[in-house]
């Protein structure tokens, strides 16, 4: 497979996903495609549905239609031990960074190694080293041993990202990874998230309403407009779109 090939290649693929809470439709017929080595960028106001198409992405929600396919299995059809299996590829950087209060940066980092029984078996010394490898990643190695309340909002940002890079996912799925940061640590944050990308050629998928993150980390942008996929393109190209739903994002 020669390396366009590999730029068209879909690691993930969406088709015409709905879920509904009630009479309100929050994903109509959704569709979206996920290439691999891409960083995506899912476009939407708050209460469009960003946060339950993830939840659907990595099986915490069931849609009432439509199919979802990861690496080529239908995530819809999967047995829980399965689904597991799936989740190591899928790396996942929660807007709260979920990091356990109780636990140093180490344990912490180790969590998911003990979680997934393929890693239970690792050796302190093999362990040791994939931590230390994902702490330099985040540039972070010196924190090993502090516990999250010693570390600043970006550098908890950080921890969470090295803990989902920990796994090596072919795919790592930022649920508003700039919330909460303050302008400077938002880019340092964004930059990261490039440099992860280029370094272990992840394809990912980012939700958020930030247009800074928007501009410098898309290659891609979907916008999510009453539970569709309403537009498409790179972010100048939407930024030029003269259809007045979109242009309210960018003015």
């Amino acid at each position: 497979m020669n390396v366009l090939d590999q730029v068209k290649e879909n690691v993930l693929e969406i088709k015409n996903l709905s879920k509904s809470f009630g009479n309100n439709i929050v994903l109509n017929h959704f569709n979206l495609n996920l290439r691999k080595g891409e960083n995506l960028v899912v476009l939407g106001k708050s209460g469009s549905g960003k946060s339950v198409l993830i939840k659907c992405i990595i099986g915490l929600m069931i849609p009432e239609e439509g199919t979802i396919h990861i690496l080529g299995q239908d995530v819809l059809t999967l047995d829980h031990e399965a689904l597991d299996r799936l989740r190591m590829k899928i790396g996942f950087l929660f807007q709260s960074n979920a990091l356990y209060d109780s636990m140093t940066v180490r344990e912490n980092l180790e969590f998911p190694l003990r979680r997934h029984s393929m890693k239970k078996d690792l050796s302190p010394v093999k362990t040791e080293e994939l931590v230390i490898e994902a702490l330099l990643n985040v540039g972070l190695e010196y924190t090993v041993d502090m516990m999250p309340v010693e570390l600043s909002g970006g550098m908890r940002k950080r921890i969470a990202l090295a803990r989902t890079l920990i796994l090596k996912p072919d795919i790592i799925l930022y649920d508003e990874p700039t919330t909460g940061l303050d302008p400077i640590t938002a880019k340092e944050i964004i930059q990261l998230m490039i440099d992860i990308q280029q370094k272990y050629q992840t394809s990912s998928i980012i939700i958020s309403h930030d247009l800074q993150c928007v501009s410098i980390a898309s290659d891609r942008v979907v916008m999510l407009i009453d539970g569709v996929c309403y537009a498409t393109g790179t972010y100048e190209e939407l930024k030029k779109n003269k259809d007045q739903k979109v242009k309210l994002f960018f003015d």
